[in-house]
């Protein structure tokens, strides 16, 4: 067995443990979603203080919840379709209050360009969550493309931990508005295909 697959074996052994214990306690599913929220506001201030590395180190202890509540839920037989969408309603906040706090860093220095760039990487996040969402209201999966949630709280953990915060703002402002523009189109050959099926069967 190689020492990574030891560490990916004992991390999991780890959360099951938080999750047994977590189980155990009667915490709701929902709670623990809830608290995510609020400690990344926590990380929210701290990056709009300038303080890039101890907001990257919130990130990561919300992170923990984030990893949990789903877990939880299922351990404990509680998962329920308003639990999931509860789960990604708060996602969308707390991606959101993150890069509120960097919104307001950037404006306390006066750099109108990072300010510009960002609510391009905010808009960008957001909208590849929504057009899969949206897309798969109308066929039955859009996973295509990248920076997807994970990567993109991977890379600001990144950005925080080595005080490179910008260049990874540029590469969630264009990939992930790179991946919008290609679920759209890839939306768009999905049902023009099925169309011309419907049409065909007629």
């Amino acid at each position: 067995m190689s020492f990574t697959s030891n560490i990916g074996k004992g991390a999991g052994f780890l959360l099951d443990g938080i999750v047994r214990w977590l189980a155990l306690s009667r915490i709701h599913p929902n709670m623990l979603t809830a608290i995510g929220l609020i400690i990344n506001a926590g990380a929210a201030v701290a990056f709009g203080a300038g303080k890039f590395m101890a907001g990257a180190l919130i990130v990561i202890g919300a992170g923990l919840f984030d990893m949990v509540d789903g877990r939880v839920a299922r351990h404990t037989n509680t998962a329920t379709p308003f639990g999931a969408f509860f789960d990604s309603v708060i996602d969308r906040y707390s991606d959101l209050a993150i890069y509120f706090g960097l919104l307001v860093y950037y404006s306390r220095l006066n750099r109108l360009f990072y300010v510009a760039l960002v609510a391009l990487a905010m808009t960008g996040s957001v909208m590849v969550s929504y057009t899969r969402a949206r897309a798969e209201s109308l066929i039955p999966m859009c996973k295509v493309g990248f920076m997807e949630r994970p990567e993109r709280i991977v890379l600001l953990i990144i950005g925080g931990l080595f005080n490179r915060m910008a260049p990874v703002l540029w590469v969630i402002a264009v990939i992930s508005n790179i991946t919008v523009l290609h679920r759209i189109v890839y939306t768009w050959q999905v049902t023009r295909k099925t169309s011309s099926r419907a049409a065909d069967a007629q």
